[in-house]
């Protein structure tokens, strides 16, 4: 007589397809940013936790085990705003009205990624530049922005260079934040952003240079700063800002990265 090893039952099944869809969610709020290298981390160290006490190794897998119990206070405690803000993202995006959308927790969709108008970009940030008007332009390319478009004024429109010189004049009531583009559209304006850190920067750097320097700190975006009281044009990636970028570099940047 031969015993079945495994005994898979229905709720197995759903219990397997909830966790996998659970996961994409999550995966595509984070993928892009830091939170998802933290993520890899911490699983990193859960799977060799797991091998640790499977070889029964006590001492070190009571050491791990210890630090996992702390470590998840620590993150709680470091990240608390970070985790504040993802939860007030979450109940925006998942709750419609007084009820929860099981609609848009379910909705994966694949979308065709839109070339970036990158040439109305640059004839806007010229003029900015040559104006001396003040603009901070946040390009979407892997990462997650939903949770700083909620905090602007949601726009969804296509991009044009007259667009962006509305948006950013001083007497527009949109002028004061960031925008967000994505592809082809505006997705927001008056996007409040997360400010670095760092606190060996130059004096002359503004508000606007401190935003751009958070927000490629933990997404991968692309970011575009004019100076207001230079008319400087800057950009930012990676924790990096470099300043004083000419036009001609900022056009083959652009061409290179979105072209």
């Amino acid at each position: 007589m031969i015993t079945a090893f495994i005994h898979i039952r229905f709720l197995d099944v759903i219990d397997i397809i909830l966790v996998a869809v659970l996961l994409y969610q999550v995966y595509m709020l984070i993928r892009g940013t830091v939170a998802f290298n933290i993520f890899l981390g911490i699983a990193a160290i859960y799977v060799f936790w797991w091998a640790v006490k499977a070889l029964k190794m006590e001492l070190l897998s009571s050491i791990i085990g210890q630090v996992i119990g702390v470590g998840v206070i620590a993150l709680i405690i470091v990240f608390q705003q970070e985790i504040r803000r993802f939860l007030i993202y979450i109940g925006s995006r998942y709750v419609d009205g007084n009820r929860i959308s099981f609609e848009k927790f379910l909705n994966i969709r694949f979308e065709p990624k839109h070339e970036l108008k990158h040439k109305s970009l640059l004839k806007a940030v010229l003029q900015f530049a040559q104006d001396k008007v003040g603009a901070l332009i946040v390009i979407r390319r892997k990462s997650n922005l939903d949770m700083y478009i909620e905090t602007g004024e949601k726009l969804n429109a296509d991009t044009s260079s007259r667009l962006l010189w509305s948006i950013f004049h001083p007497k527009s009531p949109l002028h004061d934040g960031a925008v967000i583009v994505d592809g082809e559209k505006i997705k927001a304006a008056r996007v409040i952003l997360p400010v670095t850190e760092k606190i060996d920067l130059p004096p002359e750097y503004g508000l606007r240079h401190r935003a751009a320097l958070g927000i490629s700190e933990i997404t991968d975006s692309f970011v575009i700063v004019v100076s207001e009281e230079t008319g400087q044009i800057s950009i930012a990636e990676k924790g990096i800002l470099q300043k004083n970028i000419s036009p001609k570099t900022l056009m083959q940047k652009m061409e290179e990265e979105f072209g």
